[in-house]
Protein backbone atom coordinates (compact mmCIF):
# COMPACT_ATOMS: atom_id res chain seq x y z
CA UNK A 1 0.00 0.00 0.00
CA UNK A 2 1.48 3.37 -0.96
CA UNK A 3 1.84 6.13 1.58
CA UNK A 4 -0.82 8.17 -0.23
CA UNK A 5 -3.37 5.34 0.00
CA UNK A 6 -2.90 4.65 3.72
CA UNK A 7 -5.95 5.17 5.90
CA UNK A 8 -6.14 8.59 7.51
CA UNK A 9 -7.42 8.36 11.09
CA UNK A 10 -9.75 11.08 12.33
CA UNK A 11 -9.04 12.52 15.79
CA UNK A 12 -11.26 14.67 18.01
CA UNK A 13 -9.38 16.88 20.48
CA UNK A 14 -11.30 17.65 23.67
CA UNK A 15 -9.78 20.08 26.16
CA UNK A 16 -11.21 23.13 27.92
CA UNK A 17 -7.98 25.11 27.53
CA UNK A 18 -8.16 26.74 24.10
CA UNK A 19 -4.42 27.22 23.60
CA UNK A 20 -3.66 23.63 24.59
CA UNK A 21 -6.48 22.30 22.40
CA UNK A 22 -5.38 24.34 19.39
CA UNK A 23 -1.74 23.34 19.83
CA UNK A 24 -2.66 19.66 20.09
CA UNK A 25 -4.85 19.92 16.99
CA UNK A 26 -2.05 21.51 14.96
CA UNK A 27 0.42 18.91 16.19
CA UNK A 28 -1.86 15.96 15.34
CA UNK A 29 -2.58 17.43 11.90
CA UNK A 30 1.18 17.39 11.25
CA UNK A 31 1.40 13.62 11.87
CA UNK A 32 1.30 11.31 8.87
CA UNK A 33 -2.00 9.42 8.55
CA UNK A 34 -3.85 11.57 11.10
CA UNK A 35 -6.21 14.50 10.75
CA UNK A 36 -8.33 16.47 13.21
CA UNK A 37 -12.05 15.96 12.66
CA UNK A 38 -13.04 18.59 15.22
CA UNK A 39 -12.15 20.26 18.51
CA UNK A 40 -14.38 20.43 21.60
CA UNK A 41 -14.08 22.46 24.79
CA UNK A 42 -15.75 19.90 27.05
CA UNK A 43 -17.51 16.55 27.04
CA UNK A 44 -20.95 18.07 26.39
CA UNK A 45 -19.69 19.75 23.23
CA UNK A 46 -18.01 16.49 22.13
CA UNK A 47 -21.26 14.55 22.62
CA UNK A 48 -23.22 17.10 20.58
CA UNK A 49 -20.74 16.89 17.68
CA UNK A 50 -20.71 13.08 17.69
CA UNK A 51 -24.50 12.98 17.79
CA UNK A 52 -24.49 15.20 14.69
CA UNK A 53 -22.69 12.31 12.93
CA UNK A 54 -19.11 13.54 13.28
CA UNK A 55 -17.64 10.26 14.53
CA UNK A 56 -13.85 10.15 15.02
CA UNK A 57 -11.58 7.11 15.22
CA UNK A 58 -9.85 8.48 18.34
CA UNK A 59 -10.87 10.99 21.00
CA UNK A 60 -8.01 12.72 22.78
CA UNK A 61 -9.78 13.44 26.05
CA UNK A 62 -8.79 15.82 28.83
CA UNK A 63 -9.91 14.60 32.26
CA UNK A 64 -10.55 17.88 34.08
CA UNK A 65 -13.19 19.85 32.18
CA UNK A 66 -16.30 21.84 33.13
CA UNK A 67 -19.87 20.69 32.38
CA UNK A 68 -18.88 17.11 31.48
CA UNK A 69 -15.46 15.88 32.57
CA UNK A 70 -13.32 13.16 31.05
CA UNK A 71 -14.63 10.39 33.30
CA UNK A 72 -18.27 11.07 32.42
CA UNK A 73 -17.40 11.50 28.75
CA UNK A 74 -15.42 8.24 28.58
CA UNK A 75 -18.36 6.45 30.19
CA UNK A 76 -20.76 7.89 27.60
CA UNK A 77 -18.48 6.98 24.70
CA UNK A 78 -17.98 3.40 25.91
CA UNK A 79 -21.74 2.90 26.22
CA UNK A 80 -22.77 4.61 22.99
CA UNK A 81 -19.80 4.52 20.60
CA UNK A 82 -17.52 1.67 21.77
CA UNK A 83 -15.74 1.71 18.39
CA UNK A 84 -14.31 5.15 19.20
CA UNK A 85 -10.95 4.79 20.95
CA UNK A 86 -10.41 7.09 23.94
CA UNK A 87 -6.91 8.32 24.78
CA UNK A 88 -7.00 10.13 28.13
CA UNK A 89 -4.90 13.25 28.55
CA UNK A 90 -4.16 14.64 31.99
CA UNK A 91 -1.82 16.43 34.36
CA UNK A 92 -2.74 13.79 36.95
CA UNK A 93 -0.66 10.64 37.29
CA UNK A 94 -2.32 9.23 40.40
CA UNK A 95 -3.21 5.55 40.34
CA UNK A 96 -6.87 6.18 41.13
CA UNK A 97 -7.45 8.38 38.05
CA UNK A 98 -5.65 5.96 35.75
CA UNK A 99 -7.56 2.91 36.98
CA UNK A 100 -10.84 4.80 36.79
CA UNK A 101 -10.24 5.93 33.19
CA UNK A 102 -9.21 2.42 32.09
CA UNK A 103 -12.26 0.95 33.78
CA UNK A 104 -14.45 3.46 31.95
CA UNK A 105 -13.09 2.20 28.64
CA UNK A 106 -10.08 4.41 27.84
CA UNK A 107 -7.53 2.66 25.64
CA UNK A 108 -4.65 4.73 26.91
CA UNK A 109 -3.47 7.37 29.34
CA UNK A 110 -1.05 10.17 28.50
CA UNK A 111 0.46 13.00 30.49
CA UNK A 112 0.11 16.53 29.08
CA UNK A 113 3.85 17.19 29.34
CA UNK A 114 4.83 14.44 26.88
CA UNK A 115 7.04 15.11 23.87
CA UNK A 116 5.33 15.38 20.46
CA UNK A 117 6.93 12.12 19.36
CA UNK A 118 5.30 10.26 22.23
CA UNK A 119 1.86 11.58 21.30
CA UNK A 120 2.39 10.16 17.82
CA UNK A 121 3.50 6.82 19.30
CA UNK A 122 0.44 6.82 21.59
CA UNK A 123 -1.97 7.36 18.69
CA UNK A 124 -0.29 4.59 16.69
CA UNK A 125 -0.39 2.21 19.65
CA UNK A 126 -4.07 2.86 20.36
CA UNK A 127 -4.93 2.21 16.70
CA UNK A 128 -2.73 -0.86 16.18
CA UNK A 129 -2.56 -2.44 19.65
CA UNK A 130 -5.74 -1.04 21.23
CA UNK A 131 -3.79 0.14 24.28
CA UNK A 132 -1.19 2.68 25.40
CA UNK A 133 0.35 3.79 28.68
CA UNK A 134 3.18 6.30 28.68
CA UNK A 135 6.54 5.33 30.13
CA UNK A 136 5.98 7.88 32.90
CA UNK A 137 2.71 6.24 33.87
CA UNK A 138 3.77 2.65 33.41
CA UNK A 139 7.08 3.24 35.18
CA UNK A 140 5.31 4.83 38.12
CA UNK A 141 2.41 2.47 38.71
CA UNK A 142 2.79 -0.75 36.75
CA UNK A 143 6.48 -1.55 36.95
CA UNK A 144 5.43 -4.85 38.50
CA UNK A 145 3.25 -5.85 35.57
CA UNK A 146 5.40 -8.56 34.00
CA UNK A 147 3.07 -9.91 31.36
CA UNK A 148 2.67 -8.04 28.10
CA UNK A 149 -0.78 -6.45 28.28
CA UNK A 150 -1.42 -7.32 24.66
CA UNK A 151 -0.57 -11.01 24.88
CA UNK A 152 -3.14 -13.64 25.90
CA UNK A 153 -2.53 -14.95 29.40
CA UNK A 154 -2.69 -18.56 30.44
CA UNK A 155 -6.00 -19.29 32.18
CA UNK A 156 -5.67 -18.77 35.92
CA UNK A 157 -8.24 -20.21 38.27
CA UNK A 158 -9.54 -17.63 40.73
CA UNK A 159 -11.95 -18.13 43.61
CA UNK A 160 -15.08 -16.03 44.12
CA UNK A 161 -13.45 -14.06 46.94
CA UNK A 162 -10.42 -13.33 44.79
CA UNK A 163 -12.63 -12.12 41.93
CA UNK A 164 -14.63 -9.90 44.27
CA UNK A 165 -11.38 -8.51 45.68
CA UNK A 166 -10.19 -7.72 42.13
CA UNK A 167 -13.48 -5.95 41.36
CA UNK A 168 -13.04 -3.79 44.45
CA UNK A 169 -9.40 -3.09 43.52
CA UNK A 170 -10.76 -1.31 40.44
CA UNK A 171 -12.59 1.26 42.55
CA UNK A 172 -11.40 4.20 44.60
CA UNK A 173 -11.79 2.24 47.86
CA UNK A 174 -8.77 1.96 50.14
CA UNK A 175 -7.58 -1.47 51.30
CA UNK A 176 -9.20 -0.72 54.66
CA UNK A 177 -12.50 0.08 52.90
CA UNK A 178 -12.22 -3.15 50.91
CA UNK A 179 -11.75 -5.13 54.12
CA UNK A 180 -14.96 -3.61 55.52
CA UNK A 181 -16.85 -4.31 52.29
CA UNK A 182 -15.75 -7.96 52.35
CA UNK A 183 -16.39 -8.29 56.11
CA UNK A 184 -12.83 -9.43 56.72
CA UNK A 185 -9.86 -8.03 58.60
CA UNK A 186 -7.27 -5.75 56.96
CA UNK A 187 -4.76 -8.59 57.47
CA UNK A 188 -6.96 -10.93 55.41
CA UNK A 189 -7.12 -8.33 52.63
CA UNK A 190 -3.32 -8.15 52.72
CA UNK A 191 -3.25 -11.92 52.33
CA UNK A 192 -5.61 -11.74 49.31
CA UNK A 193 -3.44 -9.05 47.74
CA UNK A 194 -0.13 -10.82 48.32
CA UNK A 195 -1.54 -14.13 47.10
CA UNK A 196 -2.79 -12.48 43.89
CA UNK A 197 0.53 -10.67 43.41
CA UNK A 198 2.23 -14.07 43.38
CA UNK A 199 -0.44 -15.85 41.34
CA UNK A 200 -0.75 -13.15 38.66
CA UNK A 201 2.96 -12.17 38.70
CA UNK A 202 2.30 -8.48 39.39
CA UNK A 203 3.59 -6.24 42.16
CA UNK A 204 1.20 -3.28 42.24
CA UNK A 205 -2.47 -2.47 42.67
CA UNK A 206 -2.40 -1.11 39.11
CA UNK A 207 -1.17 -4.48 37.86
CA UNK A 208 -4.08 -6.24 39.61
CA UNK A 209 -6.53 -3.71 38.18
CA UNK A 210 -5.23 -4.12 34.64
CA UNK A 211 -5.49 -7.90 34.92
CA UNK A 212 -9.08 -7.59 36.13
CA UNK A 213 -10.05 -5.18 33.35
CA UNK A 214 -8.33 -7.19 30.59
CA UNK A 215 -9.87 -10.48 31.69
CA UNK A 216 -13.35 -8.95 32.09
CA UNK A 217 -13.49 -9.72 35.80
CA UNK A 218 -14.56 -6.09 35.99
CA UNK A 219 -17.12 -4.97 33.44
CA UNK A 220 -16.59 -1.60 31.77
CA UNK A 221 -19.09 0.87 33.12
Amino acid sequence: MSASSKKVYQVAVTDDHTLMRNALARLIASFENYSVLFEAGNGKELVEKIQSHLIPDIVLLDINMPEMDGFETAKWLTRNYPQVKVLALSMQSDESSIIRMLRLGAKGYLMKNVEPEELNVALESVIKKDFYLSETISGKVISGLHQDYHQPLEPIMLGDKEKEFLRLICTELTYKDIAERLFVSPRTVDDYRNSLFEKLKVHTRMGLAMYAIKNKIVELI
